[in-house]
Formats: structure tokens, sequence, C-alpha cells
């Protein structure tokens, strides 16, 4: 049995063609689920810990950095998207380029961005929840055992944590559209927040802020080639990285959408830009009102409500308002993310790579509800009980690795299948591609040492699942290979 298998072009636009999820979203709510997702802990919380820990005021630069890269995936992921309108995202086009080893390890990657992602954001729900009511939620209740208070308290549970992955499955298990839905008013609402923020804090701006740009080298606590200067600025994008992450999720729902070809490429493409606008508006706005110094301590958390309490005398009641913001932002993001990870699994045990429960569909809700039920359990259990801090960077990495590999698939594709209609077009191919993965691979290697240890070690237990199960249970094993599978496309 080949490593390299694939699995054929015309094998996956047959499976298209017998769905069983319900087409619902349209080119707008596609574009409402991808700032749905892009616009939350990333922008409340990775704004100031980049500007903080590596770039200074100059972390404007490194979204401009990040969106740069993520755009040159995004253009890739467009044409993927269009031309392959099957859930799975970056898992299913690596199945058809590069073959099926090398989609097992996106796939496995993909759970660090978003199940794993979407128990980093549940505990930053609950503890930007228990601010906004005046920690009156028990410590014990609302953290790790894992961690300690001041007073010397330990945690048991984090309770809203688990609450609102339970919540937000829910509304999964009941339909997509219905997600979508949820998903549009919380985007609208946090949109306004961010909006408002911006045009208010716009007055407030202090030019001193902006002096020195970027990080100086003797600085203390800040050796190293990514932690000051422009090589702090390239480790900010790293950083920031985890703020823009969310779009490519938009190609999960590809099987749901009512016209993929037209529709995915907008809502890809349309998402990025949106975000990439206020991510750069919003970090020039957050470092002018507020020394980039202080995000390093006493406005380490919740830094953007410190920075309208302490710097914008008057607009108190707007700090409430951006705690709100950050949990309907939140919420959006647990949404898009758990989303996201049932529609990969789905495929992938459609392919027989993983067990069959994770395909099964609701007889009425048409939704994959047992693979919702079984994420809810494992992304609960990393919320209930870890802390945020063992999380790390683990969700960028994975997400960074995806995207380097989708980049290389298009180019692939190209050759592989020149004649194939392809509604969206990548343009400069191969140029665009090779960008790609270069600012893609500039970001990972900018991570420190442990996220990239860890995300080793997280490939290796993939690994061994895919040859204990994965491998002999493949529906490319010759006794299950049907002849649609095995002609060419043309």
């Amino acid at each position: 049995m080949s490593l390299i298998r694939k699995k054929s072009l015309r094998a996956l636009l047959e499976q298209a063609s017998h769905c069983h999820l319900k087409r619902t979203l349209t080119a707008q709510s596609l574009v409402a689920l991808g700032v749905g997702a892009i616009i939350g802990a990333g922008l409340f919380v990775r704004t100031a810990a980049a500007s903080a820990q590596a770039a200074g005021p100059a972390v404007t630069v490194s979204f401009i950095i990040a969106a740069i890269g993520c755009a040159f995936a995004g253009l890739c992921y467009a044409e993927f998207a269009a031309m392959i309108p099957i859930a799975g995202s970056a898992y299913t086009y690596a199945y058809t380029t590069m073959g099926e080893f090398v989609a097992w390890i996106i796939g496995w990657a993909l759970v660090l961005e978003y199940a794993l992602g979407a128990a980093t954001v549940a505990i930053s729900w609950s503890e930007y929840l228990n601010n906004l009511v005046g920690k009156s939620i028990p410590f014990q209740w609302c953290h790790s055992p894992l961690e300690v208070s001041t007073a010397g308290v330990h945690g048991i549970i984090n309770v809203p944590a688990l609450f609102i992955v339970f919540i937000l499955t829910l509304i999964l298990i009941k339909g997509t559209q219905e997600s979508a839905m949820v998903n549009a008013v919380i985007v609208a609402l946090k949109v306004s927040i961010v909006i408002a923020f911006v045009a208010v804090g716009w007055h407030f701006v202090n030019p001193a802020n902006f002096t020195p740009y970027t990080i100086p080298a003797a600085m203390p606590g800040h050796e190293g080639l990514f932690k000051h200067g422009w090589g702090g600025v390239l480790g900010g994008a790293g950083i920031v990285f985890f703020a823009f992450i969310g779009f490519d999720a938009v190609s999960t729902a590809a099987q749901e959408t009512k016209n993929p070809g037209r529709d995915m490429p907008i809502g890809i493409l349309g998402s990025l830009a949106v975000c990439t606008v206020l991510y750069i508006v919003f970090g020039y706005v957050l470092t002018g009102v507020c020394n980039w110094r202080e995000f390093a301590i006493a406005g380490k958390e919740a830094s953007v409500a410190y920075a309208v309490e302490h710097y914008m005398p008057g607009f108190h009641w707007l700090a409430t308002a951006i705690t709100v913001a950050i949990l309907l932002g939140f919420s959006s993001v647990i949404l898009v993310m758990l989303l996201g990870q049932s529609r990969v699994f789905y495929t992938m045990s459609n392919d027989g790579l993983l067990p069959k429960v994770f395909s099964a569909i609701h007889p009425k809700f048409r939704t994959p509800y047992k693979c919702n039920i079984i994420l809810f359990l494992f992304v609960g259990l990393f919320a209930s009980f870890l802390p945020e801090s063992l999380a790390g960077d683990l969700t960028s990495i994975g997400t960074l690795f995806a995207f380097s590999l989708v980049c290389i698939g298009v180019w692939i594709m190209r050759h592989l299948e020149p004649t194939m209609h392809r509604p969206f077009r990548t343009p400069l191919v191969p140029v665009v591609p090779i960008l790609g993965v270069l600012i893609c691979g500039g970001m990972i290697i900018s991570l420190d040492h442990r996220t990239q240890l860890t995300a080793f070690c997280w490939m290796v237990v993939g690994l061994f699942i895919y040859f204990l199960y994965g491998r002999s249970h493949s529906k490319l094993n010759p006794a299950e290979v049907s002849d649609l599978e095995t002609k060419p496309v043309r």
C-alpha cells in the first residue's frame, strides 16, 4: 500500500454530487463566517501580546506581514475550494495532490488549529466572563487543577469554558444555517465595537508612544533575533498570525454552500480583506493610546479594556462594551472552529481514515451530530482541565503548516490537471504559492522551540493512529477502490 496513493479528482467531484449535507450558505454568510472566526482572541489578546513580547509599536507591520502570508495562502485556498467543493479544507486538497500520507498529516495538524484553538479560546472566554461579573465566580470553578491563585486556592474545573463549548455544540447540531445566523448577529455586534474603539481611540493617540518604533536590542528580556528590532516584527507576525486563523475554516463549509464555485472565493478573500483593514487600524490605535511596555505587566490581561480605562477619560463605558464584544468574538470563534473540525473529521471518516461514527448524519438536522458530540467531549476536556498557557502557539504552527502545503498543492495540481475547469484561478502561479510557503515558513521558524517540539510530538501520535487504523481502513485500499476513482480526469 503506497503512502502517496491519491484520491482522484473525479472521485472527489462524484462525492460532492452525492453530498448529504444541506446546502444553505451564501457568499454573504460565508464572509460573515470567516469574519466570525477571525475577529476574536487574536485581535483582542494577541495584539498587545505581540507588541509587548516582540514588535513594540511596529505590531501594525507585523499584521501586514501576517496578512500578506495569509493572502497568498487565501488565493490558493480559493482556487481549491471553488474547484473541489468538498468539506475537509487543506486535508482534502492534499489528498488529491500529494497523497494520503501527507493528507493525514495535514488533517492531524488541523486538530491543533480547530479543536485545540476552540479549547484555548473557551478558556479565554471564561476569564473575560469572570472579569465582566466582577470576579464573582470562585477561582476553583473557573480555573484548571494546574492553576493556583495568589491566595493559594487550587482550581478544580473551568465550568464557564465547558458551558460555552456545550451551548455552541448544541447550536451546531441543530444546523449549519442556524449556526450561520447566530454567527452573523455576533459578527455585526463585535465589528461595531471594534469600529467604535478605533473611532474614539483615534483622538487619544499619543505620537510619543511610537518612538522608538521597534524594540531596541538592548531592552532587557528581549534577547534573541525575533524579540527586538525588525526581527521582532517578524516574531510579532508569528504571534499575531493567530488573529488571522479562521478564514480557511470557510473552505470546510464548501459542501453546505449553494454556489461554491462563485461563493467560496468571495467568502475566503472577502473575510480576509475586511479583517486585515480592521486589524491594522486597531493595532495602530491600541499602541498609540497606551505604551507597548505596559502590555507586558499592568496591562497584560484585558489589555484593550486597560487602555480605555487608563488613557481614554470619559469613556469607561467603552471598556465594558469591549469586554462584551470580546465575549461575543470568542463565542463566534469557538463556533466556527468546532464547525471546521467536525467537517474535517467528517471527510476523513468518509475516506475510511477515521471510524464511521465521525460521518454519521442526523436524520432530521442533516449535520454530523455524533462527531459534534465527540468533539464536545474532547474540546471540553481540554477547556475544563488545562490552563491556556499550555496551548501556546500550537494553533498557529498547525495552521501555518497547513497553509504551506495548500500553496504547494495548487502548484502541483496545475501540473497534474492543467485543463481542469477552475471557477477561480490563483494568479501568478508559481510565484504566489512560493511566496506563501516562504512567508508562512518564516513565521513557523520565528516561533519558540518548545512550541515546535510539542507540535512534532503531536505529529508522532498522529502517525501511530494512521499506521494502526487509518492506513488499513482507507477506501483507497485495492479491494475498495472503485472504477471511478481509477479513471483519469479530462
